[in-house]
């Protein structure tokens, strides 16, 4: 009955964008082409496969990844962006992995924030958001004010999560974030088939983490583009 609910979608306006995901190349249950093909089921428009790497991992993994996005692009209509999620990397090497993320092909580059429930080392995020090449700070915890206003100003984007854990300092990054004029995402931080969101839950998420009405609206609709935009896609 569940997955007959879920079929109906399909076919259907598709308004979701979703770009925090992980499969087996990493820590995640299934292969990117289920993940992708579920994606598809729920009701998105765009998702992107942003596994766990460092650097000596980026090669293969992106290899991987490349082939699977250009196949489905051909044969679903969804958008599948290939990427990688650098996590645990050094604060001081996040430029030059992510640089190197890029040259080998990867579309989107998310770095993996300071979240209170992970032992992340100090000074991430903002090696994050100074970076050139990091196009989305997930989880980015008690992230600072300052740091914020140079999202802002970087035009880095942070995220709003519905990972279990990391999506405690939610509020937070709201608060920071408002204050300072940065852009946000709500990202699934998918693990698993369950994780991936639908239309309901991804409004939830949104308010539940202090998002108003209207800034709900502009995460969910023109965000995403101007994302888009910055990766020129």
């Amino acid at each position: 009955m569940v997955y007959h609910n879920f079929l109906c979608l399909e076919g259907a306006a598709r308004v979701l964008h979703d770009f925090h995901t992980h499969t087996f190349l990493s820590d995640g249950e299934l292969s990117p082409i289920e993940l992708i093909r579920r994606a598809v089921v729920n009701g998105y428009s765009v998702v992107a496969l942003t596994d766990h790497a460092g650097p000596g991992s980026l090669p293969a993994m992106l290899e991987a990844v490349l082939a699977e996005c250009a196949l489905v692009e051909k044969h679903w209509n969804i958008r599948a962006i290939p990427g990688i999620e650098l996590t645990h990397v050094p604060a001081k090497a996040i430029d030059e992995s992510a640089r190197e993320a890029k040259r080998l092909g990867a579309k989107i580059v998310v770095v993996h924030g300071e979240t209170v429930v992970e032992p992340v080392e100090n000074g991430t995020d903002r090696a994050a958001i100074e970076s050139a090449y990091v196009d989305i700070l997930a989880h980015p915890g008690l992230i600072t004010l300052d740091e914020a206003r140079r999202a802002a100003e970087t035009g880095t984007f942070l995220e709003i999560t519905s990972r279990k854990g990391h999506s405690l300092t939610n509020g937070h990054v709201v608060k920071m974030g408002r204050a300072a004029g940065a852009r946000f995402l709500i990202n699934s931080d998918s693990h698993a088939p369950g994780d991936l969101h639908t239309a309901g839950f991804v409004h939830a998420v949104g308010l539940g983490s202090g998002l108003e009405d209207d800034e709900l609206q502009i995460v969910l609709e023109s965000n995403p583009v101007l994302l888009m935009e910055r990766l020129g896609l």
